[in-house]
This record gives C-alpha cells, sequence and structure tokens, in this order.
C-alpha cells in the first residue's frame, strides 16, 4: 500500500505531502481525525511548503545584493522617513497602481536597503523582483552589439512586477545609456511599478542621461504616479562610531 501512496504522490508531484505522510497518519490515529480534516491538514502542509519554496526560488532570481526586510529597517535613524507612509508600498496596491518610488540622498543613508525592504516583501506576497545596479546595465548594454541583444537583456527588466534600479547616477555612463534607461521607464510606466535609488537630485538627472529633454521625459514619468523621498542625516555605516573612525571609513568607501 505504501508503494502506491508513493507512486501516487510521485504521479501528483505531492513531494511535501508523501514526506508528511507518515506523521500525519500517526497524528489521525491518535487524535481521531476525520478523513476530511486529515486530508486538509496533509494538503495544507504541502501548500504551505510549495509557497514558501515560490518565495525562495523568487527571491533568488530577483537577485538583490543582500537580503533585508522591512523589520529590519531602523526608521528611528531616518525620521524623514514616516513609516506609515512607507508601509503603503508594502501591499498589493503599489504593484496594482504601477506608481514609482525614487529615494535620493548621499551614500550610506540606506536608500539601497529600503528598495530591497519594499520589493522583499512584495516578493513574499507573491509578486516576482529583478534588481540591477545602473552601472551594471550601463556595462552589459556597452557589451551588446546587436538590437536583438539589446532587447534580450533589458525584456526581464520590463517584465518583472517590482523593478529596483539601483545607484543611478554614482558613475559616468556612455550616452547610449539614457536611451536604454529611457525604454525601460518608459515601458513600465502604468504597468508595472519601479522603485529607484540615486545620489543625484532629480534636476541632475539631464547629466546622467546626457540629454536634457530625455531627462525631463524620465522625471514626468516618475512623478506621474510617484513619489520622491530626499534622505538626508549621517551615514548607516557610521553609526556609534566616533569621529575619527567615521571619517576613516568614509575616506575609504
Amino acid at each position: 500500500m505504501k508503494e502506491g501512496l508513493d507512486t501516487l504522490f510521485a504521479h501528483l508531484h505531492l513531494t511535501h505531502a508523501a514526506v508528511a505522510l507518515p506523521q500525519w497518519l500517526e497524528r489521525a490515529a491518535e487524535d481521531e481525525l476525520s478523513y476530511a480534516d486529515f486530508l486538509q491538514g496533509l494538503l495544507e502542509e504541502e501548500l504551505v511548503a510549495r509557497t514558501t519554496a515560490a518565495a525562495a526560488r523568487r527571491l533568488r532570481e530577483a537577485g538583490f545584493p543582500f537580503a533585508a526586510t522591512i523589520e529590519q529597517f531602523d526608521f528611528r535613524f531616518r525620521p524623514e522617513l514616516k513609516r506609515q507612509v512607507v508601509l503603503r508600498y508594502l501591499d498589493p496596491t503599489f504593484v496594482e497602481g504601477a506608481g514609482t518610488l525614487t529615494l535620493i540622498g548621499p551614500p550610506g543613508l540606506g536608500k539601497t536597503m529600503l528598495a530591497i525592504c519594499v520589493a522583499t516583501k512584495l516578493v513574499q506576497l507573491g509578486y516576482t523582483a529583478r534588481f540591477v545596479a545602473a552601472q551594471t546595465l550601463a556595462a552589459q548594454l556597452g557589451r551588446t552589439a546587436t538590437a536583438a541583444g539589446r532587447q534580450r537583456l533589458l525584456k526581464p527588466l520590463l517584465a518583472c512586477d517590482v523593478l529596483v534600479l539601483d545607484e543611478l547616477g554614482y558613475l559616468p555612463t556612455e550616452a547610449s545609456f539614457g536611451p536604454a534607461l529611457y525604454e525601460v521607464i518608459a515601458g513600465r510606466y502604468q504597468r508595472r511599478p519601479t522603485i529607484i535609488t540615486s545620489n543625484k537630485s532629480l534636476t541632475e538627472w539631464a547629466g546622467i542621461v546626457q540629454d536634457v529633454s530625455l531627462a525631463a521625459a524620465l522625471v514626468d514619468r516618475l512623478m506621474h504616479h510617484g513619489q520622491v523621498f530626499y534622505l538626508k542625516g549621517p551615514s548607516w555605516r557610521t553609526r556609534g562610531k566616533t569621529e575619527r573612525e567615521a571619517i576613516a571609513e568614509e575616506a575609504v568607501g
């Protein structure tokens, strides 16, 4: 009988239920569970395991450089960020509304961490995400010689539910980067949400894309259904350190 059940579980791809079956059979006997309660409990365990595995897979595919959750973000250190305002980006309405969230400020203020926190929460809710540093995208575009290659590179960034574009403006890019950036932002506009971090204010973006009109078009789309937060204050990396230690660490990046 056990071999027959194993075969059925394998055909139905109920891997986790097969592992949990002996425990549930024992529990059913001890607690005198009804057939319905036994079956529901076993299938719920399969569902939880599948949901957990799917979320873990989406997190891997997102390519976040480190793990971070909103529970780890210290809002006391960033009082300009109102917790209740940020929390509204952590539910399906942000995805459904296809809005944008732009975080601007000097290095070390937690922009990347907050972006990952928001995107991670949305991944946990079942959405797909992609993380890409602006300089990485620029380098990949520079190595792409054909239009078809360019489209293959940009397609995942256009198709994912949530896109995090990190460190826009930190390093100079080639002139071809601006049009590609516009293609991504325009392609996601009113379709899917985008989160951007930058050390440059919106008025400086013309220098990033090397085109005033292009920068205006980008900002216009980002602001239409989006919000910009300007972060300020001391660096996360130098909290609790002496002034000399802080200066030394900032000097080496």
